[in-house]
């Protein structure tokens, strides 16, 4: 989470030209807070789940995994609740052991199509795995690959099955010519751009946390790796996420 006040970082978006945002809940409790402050604050909707790495301390306390569960999908059917996320699978930590992660993904996937929310996913060296899953289980209508890492053929395969790849600061680093090959390889109306706040900060800002004004130098990149007018591209991307997470 940002530790900023909510005002100013708000207010500091809308200068940018970003007039909507959506805060991203990891775990119960954050997935509570992402509710109440996109109820309490125009402009602001949430997504809330279980992150894969949160899967085991989830349930350390004194609720069953089914408890936690049933209260992601509560929070889901709220209406400024716009997805199910972030969940996935992240095999580069070892928080929870990947048979845990998958049965854990099943379930969000399950609850993203009743509540008929979206689908945002983080996956973090799980690439086969996740797109794996999403076919075996049938993926929600709106699926969105949060913080997309993958590279060109897998932006095909998630092409192909009209999944969302949404990049973040990242995709400006001097060490991500992969990761920009992949966004220029990408259709342009299945992307989308965010900040995964506080990290990522995008060049030039690298070195303070991130913040959704932020995500301007990243559409900028994406302009310039893509080779498109950045007003054109801001456009596509505003239609995107009013089809992935609207109406709003």
């Amino acid at each position: 989470m940002i530790d900023l006040p909510l005002p100013e970082v708000l207010a500091a978006a809308r200068a940018a030209g970003i007039s909507r945002v959506i805060t991203v809940g990891t775990e119960l409790e954050s997935s509570r807070w992402s509710a109440r402050c996109a109820e309490e604050h125009d402009g602001v909707y949430a997504a809330g789940a279980i992150h894969p790495n949160d899967t085991v301390a989830a349930v350390a306390a004194s609720l069953t995994a089914e408890e936690v569960l049933a209260e992601i999908e509560t929070l889901a059917a709220r209406p400024r609740v716009v997805a199910v996320g972030e969940t996935g699978l992240d095999y580069y930590r070892d928080h929870a052991a990947p048979v845990v992660q998958r049965w854990w993904f099943r379930e969000h996937i399950k609850i993203a199509k009743r509540t008929g929310k979206a689908l945002m996913i983080h996956d973090r060296e799980a690439h086969a795995d996740v797109l794996r899953i999403l076919e075996d289980e049938g993926p929600p209508d709106r699926v969105v690959f949060h913080c997309f890492s993958g590279d060109v053929p897998m932006v095909k395969q998630c092409a192909e099955a009209g999944y969302v790849m949404s990049f973040a600061g990242n995709v400006t680093f001097t060490n991500a010519q992969p990761l920009r090959d992949a966004a220029a390889a990408a259709p342009p109306d299945l992307v989308l751009a965010e900040t995964d706040a506080p990290f990522l900060t995008p060049v030039p800002n690298r070195g303070r946390p991130n913040e959704p004004a932020l995500t301007a130098d990243t559409l900028r990149c994406l302009a310039e790796v893509t080779g498109t007018d950045l007003a054109d591209l801001c456009d596509t991307v505003t239609a995107t996420a009013q089809r992935t997470f609207g109406p709003w």
